[in-house]
């Protein structure tokens, strides 16, 4: 009996092992593109962006893990389906559920209790030690925290479009200054600029060289006259600044820290089903290892499809359905339609209902 479990366990293990470098390296490699970017056009300095790349890991593998262990568990138990080992072992009088499934329960409790630890510590603190970077890499680099081609909305009076960035040089910038009472907003338009941040208070400091800015008629504050400059300097603050302290989101914070704010909403009357809503998506992305395992066993037996395209297949749709279900729970969540413990763990439990009959018919 312990030579067919650890038989079954090393072909649950390599595809596993595989299959997570695989996925993981796949989400790394849509990310390095933008890090890259960052240091070849934007001038932010290997270190910072080594950091990024090492806090980015954590986060990924909340996802690429459940997902690894599903196409795992379909790759080695459906090879031993169509390979009639399974048959095998039934005529032999061995349990199925012993053998096979409870051993890969077992590792999937594991797993799912690495998750717990890594959502609990781990991936907040790299979730909260990422915004500190950014944030370094803004005060340090400011034009590298925005993007060519598109409004940046991060300043509190003045939205700005920019067509081209090079380093911390920005071309062709045009800035809007909406005004109240359905007044037209004031638009400064400049060939050059360059941010110049002011690292006391956390702002940034605009220079702009040749162009134009509409300034207010002192007779008609509604009208403007066009003023030509050969440089203009605007103090630039940041929606939501709060100094040079960055402070924590609930993505940012522990399980600990997460329940302690609860509290302190609770005692002032605040809302506190985002935070509920957190607390329990992450505890249940943790779990998702466990459910999955026993669907996996139970497709794979049901099936006994050999293919690994198949199975591959089958583990990416799973997935896709969790997520979508998991997504539609967070919306109930948040909009109040249901209790968020409750809510977050029905894709969980709407999965081990499916897996549940699943096993039994295919084990006995």
């Amino acid at each position: 009996m312990k030579i067919l479990r650890n038989y079954i366990l090393k072909e649950f293990f390599g595809p596993l092992f595989v299959s997570l470098a695989v996925l993981t390296l796949i989400m790394l490699l849509g990310n390095l593109v933008r890090l890259a970017d960052l240091i070849i056009n934007k001038g932010v300095d290997l270190f910072s962006v080594s950091k990024l790349f090492l806090y980015l890991i954590p986060s990924l593998l909340i996802y690429t893990l459940p997902l690894a262990v599903l196409v795992a568990v379909l790759l080695s138990v459906s090879r031993l389906s169509s390979d009639n080992e399974i048959i095998a072992v039934k005529a032999s009088g061995v349990n199925i559920m012993r053998l096979v499934i409870a051993p890969l329960l077992t590792v999937g409790l594991i797993l799912s209790l690495i998750l717990f630890v890594f959502n609990d510590r781990i991936i907040p603190y790299a979730n909260f030690a990422t915004r500190r970077t950014l944030k370094t890499i803004g005060l340090k680099n400011p034009a590298a925290a925005f993007e060519a081609g598109t409004f940046i909305n991060a300043f509190d009076r003045y939205i700005i479009f920019v067509h081209r960035i090079e380093d911390n040089k920005l071309h062709h910038i045009r800035i809007y200054e909406p005004q109240a009472d359905d007044k037209p907003a004031r638009t400064i338009i400049a060939r050059e600029g360059e941010f110049v941040p002011i690292p006391e208070t956390g702002g940034i400091k605009l220079k702009l060289s040749q162009g134009s800015a509409d300034e207010p008629d002192l007779t008609d504050p509604g009208r403007f006259y066009k003023l030509h400059f050969n440089n203009l300097f605007l103090n630039l603050v940041p929606e939501r600044a709060s100094g040079r302290e960055v402070r924590k989101r609930p993505k940012d914070m522990t399980f600990a820290e997460i329940n302690q704010k609860i509290q302190e909403f609770k005692a002032s009357g605040i809302e506190t089903t985002p935070l509920l809503t957190e607390l329990n998506r992450r505890i249940a992305l943790a779990f998702s290892v466990l459910i999955f395992i026993p669907l996996a066993c139970g497709l794979s037996l049901l099936t006994g499809k050999r293919e690994k395209s198949i199975n591959v297949s089958m583990a990416f749709g799973v997935t896709i359905i969790y997520y979508l279900l998991l997504l539609a729970a967070n919306t109930l969540s948040l909009q109040g339609y249901v209790p968020a413990p409750l809510a977050m763990w029905l894709p969980n439990i709407t999965l081990a209902a499916v897996a549940l009959p699943l096993v039994i018919k295919c084990a006995y």
